[in-house]
């Protein structure tokens, strides 16, 4: 083999090393960016039932109304009764509704929880928004703690204009709490022996 082609050769596999580090370099940011990057693709199209966080409720309701059913459940692993106050509501496009939801930590020690939510049909997830939930924060309760806790929400007018969901009179909001790490306690350093220092 001649120099020059043992040179080219080398040049071309460092090349190709560069190329498949820059490969995988790529692949575990897209990995990593995945997530949130489907998290915001949901929250603005709504896909999978995700809702909209508002900053203010629409100045006139209209004349159609929905029924809104209220569904909550609890992860095996937290000690927790959930469960909606009021099972259904109905009201006007438009319009804003506080609603509550129960919960009682049945254990005897401090938990924490946060809760994941969806709506059915998920084609209703663009048009229901909250103005303020439970939901955006994680919960710590006390042991045997009982708390009410407030969804305040409206479903977007808009929605009278999409020909997908004229047919729907029903969403289904509905609510599932998930163990959460609770901050651990400082723990006391322990005192040191009484005669310490002493002769």
């Amino acid at each position: 083999m001649r120099p020059g082609a043992k040179r080219d050769a080398g040049k071309r596999n460092r090349t190709l090393a560069l190329v498949c580090v820059a490969f995988v370099g790529c692949m575990v940011g897209a990995a990593y960016a995945a997530v949130p990057l489907y998290q915001i693709f949901c929250a603005v199209t709504g896909y999978g039932g995700t809702t909209q966080r508002a900053e203010a409720a629409p100045v006139t309701p209209i004349d159609r109304r929905i029924k809104v059913r209220f569904d909550g459940n609890v992860a095996t692993t937290l000690p927790w009764s959930f469960k909606p106050v009021t099972r259904q509501v109905e009201l006007q496009l438009g319009e804003v509704a506080t609603e509550r939801y129960h919960v009682v930590n049945e254990s005897g020690r401090k938990t924490a929880g946060t809760a994941t939510f969806n709506v059915t049909p998920f084609e209703a997830g663009a048009y229901f928004n909250k103005l303020d939930c439970f939901c955006f924060t994680e919960q710590d309760l006390a042991g045997g703690e009982a708390r009410d806790m407030p969804v305040v929400f409206f479903v977007d007018p808009a929605m009278n204009e999409d020909p997908n969901l004229a047919h729907i009179d029903t969403i289904t909001l509905s609510y599932t709490f998930f163990p959460a790490e609770t901050p651990e306690q400082p723990v006391a350093s322990a005192p040191g022996p009484q005669n310490a220092g002493k002769l």
